[in-house]
């Protein structure tokens, strides 16, 4: 029963890394995507195409994110604002998002 029950752990865990590899490769397309619409203007387009196409799909749903259009209006929105992804996770960009939405209800 022991055995059994490490093995499960295990490949929990392997199935753990397994999805935040997918999700850096998601974060990855984001950030091309970005970079397609600084020096293109082409980046929403970039990020729909790549979601909607086979490959795309399956990453997304290996990252464990639904493949579907409402996912892929989200990314197309992301890129749009141009806040590439390390600094759109962020801490400060976090503070200063929530400062302004604090601001701006006021």
């Amino acid at each position: 029963m022991r055995d059994f029950v490490d093995g499960t752990a295990y490949n929990s865990e392997q199935g753990n890394r397994a999805k935040k590899l997918f999700a850096a490769v998601v974060l990855a397309a984001l950030d091309d995507a970005i970079a397609d619409d600084k020096k293109y203007g082409n980046g929403p387009e970039q990020i729909a195409r790549w979601a909607r196409s086979r490959d795309g799909r399956e990453v997304l749903s290996c990252a464990g994110i639904d493949p579907n259009e409402r996912v892929v209006t989200g990314l197309m929105d992301f890129v749009g604002k141009g806040v590439r992804t390390s600094v759109a996770l962020s801490r400060e960009e976090s503070e200063r998002r929530h400062a302004a939405e604090q601001a701006e209800a006021a």
